[in-house]
C-alpha cells in the first residue's frame, strides 16, 4: 500500500505545483498530459539508477491508471472547470486586460509578438485575446478586421479538394491508389512522361482534374532573383 500512497501522492503533488507555475509553463499541452508524460519518463527510467524494475513497472502502471481516471473525469462538465485551468482573457474589445497578463506572467512585448505571428499588429483590431489552457493564445478579430468569407460577398464556391498523395519519398502509396481506383501501372506512365522516375520524386498527388502534381528533388537555380533571395545565406 505504501507504494499505492507514493504514486498518488507524488501525481497529485505535481499536478497542484504545475498549476501554480502557470499555463505558460504548460506550452501547448494540457496540465495532464504534461504531468503524465514527465512522471512516467521519470519512472520508467529509475530502474536505470536503483536496479528497481518490479517497483518502477508497479508505479508506471498507477500513473498510467490515475491518468485514465483525470481524463474520463474531465469529459464532465462540471469537473472540468476544476480540473482543467480556464482562459485568461489578455485583450478584451481592444483594451489590454493587465491583471490577465499579469496572471499568465507574460510581458506586453511577448503578447505583441504573439499578435503578430497571428496577423494582427495593432491591439485595437482585435475584440479578444486569450490564453488557452494549453498555454496557445486565440485571437478573435473585430467583424471589420476579421478576413472577408464567400459567405458575405454571396459567392458560391466549390467544395475544397483535399490532394490525394500517391508518392512520398520515392515510396508509391498503394492504398491511396487502390481508394482512387488506379492502377500502379497508370501511375508509372505518368511518371514516365515527364522523365522522372519514382524514386527521385519527393511527392506525387493526385488533383481534382484527374492530373498527377509531381514535386522532385530538384531545386530550381533562380540565378540571384531578388525574389528569392534566401535571409542568413551567403550567396556566391
Amino acid at each position: 500500500m505504501e507504494i499505492v500512497y507514493h504514486g498518488i501522492i507524488i501525481f497529485i503533488s505535481g499536478y497542484v505545483l504545475l498549476r501554480v507555475t502557470g499555463k505558460k509553463a504548460v506550452s501547448e499541452m494540457n496540465t495532464f498530459d504534461l504531468l503524465y508524460i514527465f512522471v512516467l519518463t521519470n519512472i520508467i527510467s529509475s530502474p536505470l539508477e536503483e536496479e528497481s524494475v518490479g517497483k518502477a513497472l508497479i508505479y508506471a502502471v498507477l500513473i498510467v491508471i490515475l491518468y485514465k481516471i483525470f481524463i474520463r473525469l474531465s469529459l464532465n462538465n462540471k469537473l472540468r472547470w476544476i480540473l482543467y485551468a480556464r482562459p485568461t482573457v489578455l485583450i478584451r474589445n481592444g483594451d489590454i486586460d493587465r491583471k490577465g497578463l499579469k496572471k499568465v506572467r507574460m510581458p506586453m512585448n511577448e503578447l505583441l509578438s504573439n499578435l503578430r505571428v497571428k496577423g494582427y499588429p495593432d491591439t485595437q483590431q482585435i475584440a479578444m485575446a486569450a490564453m488557452e489552457e494549453t498555454g496557445s493564445i486565440s485571437v478573435i478579430p473585430k467583424a471589420e478586421y476579421r478576413p472577408i468569407q464567400p459567405n458575405d460577398l454571396n459567392w458560391k464556391v466549390k467544395k475544397e479538394f483535399l490532394p490525394i498523395p500517391l508518392i512520398m519519398d520515392g515510396q508509391i502509396i498503394y492504398h491511396n491508389l487502390k481508394y482512387l481506383q488506379l492502377e500502379q501501372k497508370w501511375l508509372m506512365n505518368e511518371v514516365e512522361k515527364r522523365g522522372k522516375t519514382a524514386e527521385n520524386i519527393m511527392l506525387a498527388t493526385f488533383l481534382e482534374d484527374g492530373t498527377l502534381f509531381i514535386d522532385d528533388n530538384v531545386m530550381i537555380n533562380h540565378h540571384h532573383d531578388p525574389h528569392y533571395y534566401t535571409p542568413g545565406k551567403d550567396e556566391k
